[in-house]
């Protein structure tokens, strides 16, 4: 007795057919599964067959044999109980083999016969949809998730008995109800309004978030770096919802996605602490999992404390600002996931944090400063397209009764901002200026006589690298846009260059190397 049920396995973010081919015989009782499984699906012996006999359907006293077809690719996770169990009991004559063959199957089994949520289940029905799939069965606990995907109707379970019956006939098949998606307003207790003075660091923010670029904050301790920092995602541009289906798919690898976070609304903004890892930073482990870098897609990824972070976690950084993905190997596998996020970095400007400073005396050594802001490399630095210098904030500011532009009002100008870069980028496959390559930057970034004498001089004077010179030009066309300007004159030049200033300060010149 044979069947073959359809499922589905996960390469990074792709989805792979998996075809589980069931074969009951004769023989004393045995159960094997072949086809390169883990741990995990090895495991589901016990658990399928538990949750058949918990069901009320009968197990067979035989020697039962799995195939997870392809036999090359190795089959990971918990993912392939369900289809295991009802090839079982398809194979037994139990199940219509006519009805199962029409569903892609996913889930995890409880004992009892209950079905589990799985991680990743957004981007394998995506790849199930693209291959031709029409209707895939699935946990309850998955079905928000789900319910966003066009072309594939999903069937949410609650146990393996409520499948058996769909298939059978005896209960229909309702398909989840998809849920209306509108991106979230932006957090109220998090505004720009609340920022007392620091006008430069503010505008340094609404060009970042304006063109998607990269932004070091250095300052005293108390001088408002990580507020500032914290307050970006509240002027970052509405999230649409292809960027948030391309969030959410990563999100759902780590199972990030439960309950009522089925989709995401809001950009991501991920802090994770100057003790993590370079795995967990640009990701990695037995399983290739994405790192914050990824789970920061669309996003913000904030470093506070920028030179306390191990040297070899941040100079890893390099290739996902530069590619925009990051390419994980292991020697099982091979995953590419989507990198491009804004890197918002503060640091102090020395070990004690009061070079600089008018209110405090630096107690730091000349070599300590330099082996301080020696674990930022010029390679690095080259990466970050605006530096900012931000001073303590003084009495006035903090008695002030006055407040500053509220999140709502710069954002207004972000998304204008951004609005007309969709539009002069839309046959380019870019969506905003940071991802702008030397070749659309000739073509896109033109600048006035003057503006190109300005840039010249800066460049000779700060010595500047190729690559600096590419970010200077990008933010420059940021500045344009923020200004309704379709040509790039001297004072975005100008303001542009003011953001490569620390080169010079605090790090003894240009950032030349590659």
């Amino acid at each position: 007795m044979l069947s073959k049920i359809e499922s589905y396995g996960l390469n990074g973010l792709q989805g792979f057919g998996v075809q589980v081919e069931v074969d009951v015989s004769g023989g004393l009782p045995a159960y094997d599964t072949v086809g390169l499984p883990d741990a995990a699906v090895r495991e589901s012996r016990e658990r399928v067959r538990a949750a058949i006999r918990n069901s009320g359907f009968t197990y067979p006293m035989q020697r039962v044999t799995i195939n997870l077809a392809p036999a090359d690719l190795k089959k990971e996770g918990s993912i392939y109980d369900l289809p295991i169990a009802i090839g079982i009991l398809t194979a037994m004559g139990q199940v219509p083999a006519q009805e199962a063959a029409g569903y892609v199957f996913l889930g995890e089994l409880a004992l009892d016969g209950g079905v589990r949520g799985i991680a990743g289940i957004l981007p394998m029905l995506i790849s199930a949809g693209e291959a031709g799939a029409r209707q895939a069965m699935l946990p309850a606990e998955n079905a928000g998730e789900a319910s966003f995907i066009a072309g594939v109707k999903t069937v949410a379970i609650d146990s393996l008995g409520q499948a058996v019956r769909i298939l059978r006939g005896e209960e229909p098949a309702k398909a989840c109800e998809r849920a209306p998606w509108q991106s979230a307003a932006p957090h109220p207790g998090m505004d720009f309004a609340d920022i007392k003075g620091q006008q430069g660091a503010k505008r340094a923010a609404e060009v970042a978030a304006a063109g998607g670029h990269n932004l070091l904050l250095v300052g005293t301790p108390g001088s408002g770096k990580t507020m500032l920092a914290r307050r970006i995602p509240s002027i970052l541009p509405t999230l649409s919802f292809e960027e948030a289906l391309e969030i959410t798919k990563i999100h759902s690898i780590v199972g990030a996605v439960k309950g009522a976070n089925t989709i995401a609304t809001e950009r991501p903004f991920r802090a994770p602490h100057h003790t993590a890892s370079t795995v967990s930073l640009v990701g990695g482990g037995s399983k290739a999992l994405p790192g914050e870098v990824s789970l920061a897609h669309y996003g913000v990824l904030f470093l506070d404390e920028l030179p306390e972070f191990p040297k070899e976690a941040i100079e890893a950084l390099r290739q996902p600002l530069e590619d925009g993905t990051v390419t994980i190997t292991r020697a099982s596998s091979r995953a590419t996931y989507p990198a491009d996020f804004m890197l918002i970095a503060a640091m102090n400007p020395c070990p004690c944090g009061n070079f600089g400073s008018r209110l405090s005396r630096c107690r730091c050594a000349p070599a300590q400063i330099n082996r301080y802001r020696g674990k930022i490399s010029g390679p690095m630095l080259d990466r970050v397209d605006l530096h900012v210098e931000m001073s303590e904030v003084g009495y006035g500011d903090i008695v002030s009764k006055s407040t500053g532009e509220s999140s709502t009002v710069i954002r207004a100008r972000v998304n204008a901002a951004r609005e007309l870069q969709r539009r002069r980028y839309a046959n380019e496959g870019i969506l905003f200026n940071a991802q702008l390559s030397g070749k659309q930057i000739r073509r896109f970034c033109r600048i006035d006589a003057q503006g190109e004498a300005l840039l010249k001089r800066a460049f000779d004077a700060l010595k500047l690298s190729a690559r600096a010179y590419d970010r200077i030009m990008k933010v420059s066309r940021t500045i344009a846009d923020l200004e309704g300007s379709e040509f790039i004159l001297a004072q975005h030049i100008s303001e542009a260059v003011q953001y490569r200033s620390l080169d010079q300060k605090y790090w003894g010149g240009g950032s030349g190397g590659k």
